[in-house]
């Protein structure tokens, strides 16, 4: 299976556009091939984002909807130029990448978005592990390879690099919950998830774009609690904000926009029965003195 070999904001606006206006002239997929001798299938991949656009098909449907010369026109031949270049991600062995969960899909979505609406069991959100902490999940749970230690954490680095700033782009807004497991759940060592606690308290209360909240014990049950996910959403209007739903099977995707709206929705009632903020890192900082500084 290839690797998705760049950041698909460019893309789905196409697809966006392109379906917007075969909607607005009330034509099936199977006339406007006819018209344009585009296959229906390539038809169909540029209007759900999958594979690269060329110019010559774009400039083509262009024509076939009268839309030469126009603003929106101009847009999409720059929105190809951008679909095909390629995203950091592609320096890595695909191997890497693709591992049990298509890794290489979840950071395209990534890399455009605006905010990261994000709840984690029985780890810390991704983006605030510290590197032994990562590690010990590579090689402790995903039993991945000592040849891919070095690319993975490279990978990680890259990801966080987000959240403190991004050609073209403000840094990556996180809102994260994390269930009160989390903090107990013993990763590596009681060392390394002790270290791994201070940092969530550094990042949490240094980083104004970081919010954390630990969703406790205490609380009562509450949809979307029993799995990891994200929510991204994006400053474009073309760009659909959709879910990242990660699994042992990998991550699922949910573009729908009732169901993302209901996931937002379980997001903000997460948030609203978690601990707020400086709660939230009262209890890290229990248990983190709890823990054995060295073992």
């Amino acid at each position: 299976m290839s690797t998705v070999s760049g950041p698909l904001g460019a893309r789905r606006r196409i697809a966006t556009m392109l379906k917007q206006w075969r909607d607005q002239s009330g034509e099936s997929l199977t006339e406007v091939s006819k018209e344009t001798l585009i296959s229906t299938s390539k038809l169909s991949r540029l209007e759900n984002a999958e594979g690269k656009p060329r110019l010559r098909d774009v400039r083509d449907l262009i024509r076939h909807y009268g839309k030469q010369d126009t603003p929106e026109a101009s847009e999409l031949a720059r929105w190809v130029t951008a679909a095909d270049a390629p995203g950091w991600w592609t320096d890595f062995d695909e191997e890497v990448l693709h591992g049990r969960n298509r890794l290489d899909t979840h950071l395209a979505l990534e890399a455009e978005a605006t905010v990261a609406r994000v709840y984690t069991l029985p780890f810390v959100p991704a983006l605030l592990a510290t590197d032994a902490y990562a590690e010990a999940i590579y090689r402790e749970m995903e039993r991945r390879p000592e040849d891919q230690m070095g690319q993975l954490k490279e990978i990680r680095h890259k990801r966080k690099e987000a959240l403190k700033g991004r050609p073209g782009l403000d840094p990556l807004k996180l809102v994260a919950v994390t269930h009160e497991c989390t903090l107990r759940q013993i990763v590596g060592s009681p060392k390394i998830l002790r270290d791994q606690l201070d940092e969530l308290l550094i990042r949490s209360h240094e980083d104004d774009n970081v919010s954390l909240h630990v969703f406790p014990f205490s609380a009562k049950p509450t949809f979307t609690m029993t799995c990891m996910y994200a929510i991204f959403e994006y400053a474009d209007d073309l760009e659909q904000d959709l879910v990242q739903i990660e699994t042992q099977a990998g991550f699922w995707t949910i573009d729908n926009p009732d169901r993302v709206a209901e996931y937002k929705k379980a997001h903000e009632n997460l948030v609203a029965f978690s601990l707020g903020e400086d709660d939230s890192r009262a209890l890290i900082r229990d248990i983190r003195d709890s823990l054995p500084s060295h073992s």
